[in-house]
């Protein structure tokens, strides 16, 4: 079921009030029970898949653990064999349901342009919701049992509960064992009527549903219209595209983040954040510090430093790079633009970082304030532009139709239509139009607070009476059920990171 819909509407408060009275020591079952029905009810088949991938990892973990406890080498290659092997079948698995069509289209065009017949035609197989979160998510684990980050969980349901909390579940954040395991482990100590955590989680709730059906749905419009038709327009309308794509994207997927994080709050859990004002990034490197910051670190803590990280020299430290982002594209789809997309943003922190040494030096023959207002803002509107044009390749239907997309683009000047009202005509009408942009403008609010303020959102009315914080919860929901953007002209959105 997505957040966004009725169905989760009945099930949060059920799950919450039978979470409230039921034993402390069941708590984690119930837990558990409800995460599995949450997933099943896309499709019940594809349990067995989470079930076996949490099962082997949990085997994994504990084999680990028993061999460690024998001195000698033989114990150790053990160890090796047992995580290496785990790490394995749950990537093949991963691979088999994403992958696989992907690299037989790929053989296949190289068979043809030979004249030899193609093999696995037609290959089609439904891709399990979330697969590449969860599994990401018990690798994860298994990898810090190995290195002893972690001890070893004996408790198969508890360890069920860590790989499928339905939160975070098909669209992350990723958790560590080290964090979320560890609360799991002390979810009966937990004192579930607080008022401040509670008043807190639904904020929090509130804003995410905020980022959702008044934003992301709204500029999705806008950014599907234009890119569906990029051929028929001009500069204008496609630069307005692609950034409204940006903030589709990022409002989208950080609606997810924030909507798990609030619910995850109001039962006693604290996740991880995600996104922390991506686009106010100063570079490309500083956007990967706050752009899906549990897959980023995860690339860095289980890939990037594995491979050497930056310790066995430059060149080194920039083909890791490279191979991480590579890997990063290929995580997100089964699609050479994502691929792409992965490979721009690894080439914008190697060019960065090889011309850091002649840029700070022409800054300084040049006497530019580095510090300055101005100069920040330089850097993060080129770092936006940077990330946009990425973008563009993500969202592209192929790699031709990208380069198509920003040929028109740099081609096609149409300066004059800021002026001729025809932002109005890209799939939203007037009202809708500026209802997207005064909630753009909110974003934007809350986010500067954040990065310049270190104010988060439900941090905003803390130390106010009770109504104050009462209302302010009262007119999101008031702003989501009124201003949100479904019904007859909309089409339900899906989250986006759904499909990976």
């Amino acid at each position: 079921m997505q957040f966004n819909s009725l169905h989760f509407m009945i099930f949060f408060p059920v799950v919450l009030a039978v979470y409230f009275i039921v034993p402390k020591k069941l708590r984690y079952i119930w837990l558990l029970i409800t995460s599995y029905y949450f997933y099943m009810s896309w499709n019940a088949e594809y349990a067995i898949l989470i079930a076996f991938s949490t099962v082997l990892t949990f085997l994994c973990g504990i084999l680990i653990d028993q061999f460690r406890k024998n001195e000698g080498e033989k114990w150790k290659i053990l160890q090796k064999i047992t995580l290496f092997g785990g790490i394995a079948i749950n990537l093949a698995i991963l691979f088999l349901y994403k992958y696989t069509g992907f690299a037989l289209d790929n053989i296949n065009a190289i068979l043809s342009a030979f004249g030899i017949d193609a093999v696995g035609e037609n290959f089609s197989i439904l891709l399990p919701v979330g697969i590449s979160f969860y599994t990401f998510q018990a690798l994860g684990y298994v990898i810090d049992v190995y290195r002893k980050d972690v001890e070893a969980e004996y408790n198969l349901f508890r360890y069920a509960l860590f790989v499928s909390f339905f939160p975070q579940l098909v669209a992350g954040p990723i958790e560590r064992s080290g964090n979320l395991m560890k609360q799991l482990k002390e979810v009966h100590t937990i004192k579930l009527w607080n008022y401040e955590r509670i008043v807190r989680g639904t904020a929090v709730m509130m804003w995410g549903f905020f980022l959702k059906v008044i934003v992301a749905d709204r500029a999705a419009t806008i950014a599907n219209n234009v890119f569906e038709n990029y051929y028929a327009m001009g500069t204008f309308e496609l630069v307005t595209g692609v950034v409204f794509f940006a903030i589709q994207i990022y409002c989208d997927f950080a609606s997810y983040s924030t909507i798990a994080q609030g619910a995850a709050q109001i039962m006693g859990f604290t996740l991880m954040d995600n996104f922390d004002t991506p686009y106010f990034a100063l570079s490309i490197k500083e956007f990967w510090r706050r752009w899906h910051i549990s897959l980023s670190t995860w690339f860095r803590d289980y890939l990037y430093i594995p491979l050497g990280g930056n310790r066995k020299g430059t060149l080194r430290k920039y083909i890791n790079t490279m191979i991480v982002f590579l890997v990063s594209g290929l995580w997100h789809g089964a699609d050479w633009t994502y691929i792409v997309w992965g490979g721009l943003h690894g080439a914008y922190q190697v060019i960065g970082a090889v011309t850091k040494p002649a840029k700070e030096r022409l800054y300084k023959k040049l006497g530019f304030k580095t510090q300055s207002t101005s100069f920040r803002l330089c850097q993060m509107l080129s770092t936006f532009a940077l990330t946009c044009l990425a973008w563009i390749f993500f969202r592209a239907d192929s790699i031709g139709a990208a380069f198509d997309y920003i040929v028109r683009m740099v081609t096609h000047l149409n300066p004059w239509a800021i002026t001729t009202g025809v932002i109005y005509n890209l799939g939203l009408d007037r009202q809708e139009m500026n209802i997207l942009l005064i909630s753009v403008a909110v974003l934007f609010f809350v986010d500067y607070m954040k990065r310049r303020k270190n104010i988060r959102f439900e941090n905003l009315t803390d130390n106010q009476v009770f109504w104050v914080r009462g209302a302010v919860i009262f007119i999101l929901l008031f702003v989501v059920i009124i201003f949100g953007a479904y019904g007859y002209s909309f089409d339900a959105q899906e989250f986006i990171y759904f499909q990976f």
